[in-house]
């Protein structure tokens, strides 16, 4: 059947906006697309759009015009969901997340069209096994899941649910390739794999949120300028609609029985209570004053007294001199001096006990990034109000922006970093997924500036390693644990993408 099967007309069943964006993507390709919405209206509607998309590309010289036209000429509306379909190769439905009218829809279908026809659903949530479980035949239909807005973000995940056709997936892998997006397989469990793996950023973010560590601009400050991403997580959160993500979170969580790696956070529930749900409401972690997010501007550094500096990196210390800022060069600092310290993975406050200087004039820096960015300061409640003054001023003459924490088990950008590794590591370990499909879902799905894989090994694995050991005893909770994925590879010097050596390898 595989190599019989072509999927030159597909049916999309919801007009909405991801039914509309699967339309542009298939009729680009090539492909005869009809639409079909229970509301006949909607049909109409999405042509419109789908086609005016279409115009809007070759104005921009994208496309040619014979082009656009020719992509327009494929899109066919057609008298709803359960027409004639004695020539669709491919149903995909874009309907609301309910198992029951999903399941209803394919049922429905099962009688109109032909055994060949393979059936993909594009949901976000649901088990692709369930779905397929209300089907007369559940083998003919997988999961194909693409994100929003389709055209523009290329990764789509291919699901296989527990009793779908072997040849189905590597088909629609084929034919997501042949459109010029990315395939990745994911695997039928609790939020497939992007949704999966991006909850080590959003649960560890809200993690230092409920532990007061510092505001959610502060956190999304340090994930874009330290860590890179294009937006920190709780711009994120609001971008999505808290609404959206907390059932994700509780949804995901409770899908894996309470694995405290994916545990949500508290402050979640009652925010959706109040209806602050970001973005879409105008309040959620920000404010939205006509659609621009209001925040508030970084406090102005003080102006420095002169003090002395002494640090426990030779890097930081050669970026502060450079700016002008005397540094002491001995051994240990003198009592006049102020320390900066830079601890991996451990508190400010155990970092000064461990290396025995004064805590009233002892502060942390997070060397995470090599101090190219933005620079975190925090505070730990021992410290003098003036020594920390002083270093904050010796920090922002350096012409780095400084973000000041309360200081917590270890450095915000740490924390982030550790859980969206170890999260992607745990992906790993359990085999809901390779290594490079993991990292491609990631990189394309949530726009990280490389996989969580290749960034983890860049980072430095034992490094990884030790700031997860470190959260781990301290806080003594299991969120921490580092997976097995990750400590096998550190101890080996692998790579955190390499499969290493297998039982299928001495066969």
């Amino acid at each position: 059947m595989s190599e019989q099967w072509e999927a030159r007309t597909i049916r999309v069943i919801g007009t909405g906006v991801m039914g509309r964006g699967i339309a542009q993507l298939a009729a680009a390709a090539g492909c005869t697309v009809e639409l079909a919405d229970a509301q006949p209206e909607a049909v109409t509607k999405a042509v419109e759009f789908v086609g005016g998309m279409f115009d809007k590309l070759a104005s921009k010289g994208k496309l040619t015009t014979d082009e656009a036209a020719q992509a327009k000429s494929r899109l066919r509306p057609v008298d709803g969901p359960f027409a004639p379909a004695d020539d669709v190769d491919l149903v995909i439905e874009a309907v609301r997340e309910d198992l029951s009218v999903k399941g209803e829809l394919f049922g429905e279908l099962e009688r109109v069209c032909p055994a060949t026809t393979v059936f993909a659903t594009n949901t976000s949530s649901l088990s692709v096994t369930e779905i397929a479980a209300t089907l007369t035949d559940p083998t003919r239909l997988a999961g194909l899941h693409f994100f929003n807005p389709v055209p523009l973000m290329r990764v789509v995940e291919v699901i296989p649910g527990a009793r779908t056709q072997p040849w189905i997936p590597s088909a629609l892998t084929a034919l997501v390739r042949s459109w010029g997006h990315q395939p990745v397989l994911a695997p039928d469990a609790p939020g497939f794999l992007v949704n999966h793996a991006g909850r080590g950023l959003g649960t560890e973010a809200l993690q230092i949120l409920s532990e007061g560590l510092c505001s959610p601009s502060d956190v999304d400050r340090i994930a874009r300028d330290v860590l890179g991403l294009r937006l920190g997580p709780f711009e994120l959160l609001d971008l999505t609609g808290l609404d959206v993500s907390h059932a994700v979170l509780e949804s995901i969580w409770s899908g894996f029985h309470g694995e405290p790696r994916l545990r949500p956070s508290w402050l979640t529930r009652p925010r959706v209570a109040a209806g602050l749900f970001g973005r879409k409401n105008g309040e959620g972690f920000y404010v939205y004053t006509d659609g621009v997010q209001q925040v508030a501007p970084e406090p102005e550094a003080p102006k420095s007294e002169g003090k002395k500096l002494w640090t426990d990196s030779e890097e930081l210390s050669e970026l502060l001199r450079s700016a002008g800022v005397p540094v002491e060069d001995y051994e240990f600092p003198t009592d006049e001096a102020i320390v900066l310290l830079t601890p991996y993975g451990q508190s400010t406050l155990d970092a000064c006990l461990g290396a025995g200087t004064d805590a009233s004039r002892t502060v942390g820096v997070d060397p995470l990034g090599g101090f190219a960015g933005r620079l975190t300061l925090t505070v730990h409640p021992g410290l003098d109000t003036s020594a920390g003054r002083e270093a904050w001023a010796a920090l922002a003459s350096t012409g780095r922006p400084v973000t000041i924490v309360r200081d917590g088990s270890a450095m915000v950008a740490q924390r982030l970093l550790a859980s969206i590794v170890n999260t992607a590591c745990s992906i790993a370990d359990q085999r809901l997924a390779t290594p490079a499909d993991i990292d491609t879902a990631v990189r394309l799905g949530l726009g990280y500036p490389s996989g969580p894989l290749t960034w983890g090994s860049e980072v430095g694995a034992p490094l990884l390693l030790g700031i997860l050991h470190e959260l781990h005893q301290a806080s003594g909770d299991p969120r921490y644990r580092p997976s097995r994925w990750l400590a096998e590879r550190a101890l080996l010097g692998l790579p955190l993408t390499s499969l290493g050596t297998t039982p299928a390898d001495l066969l």
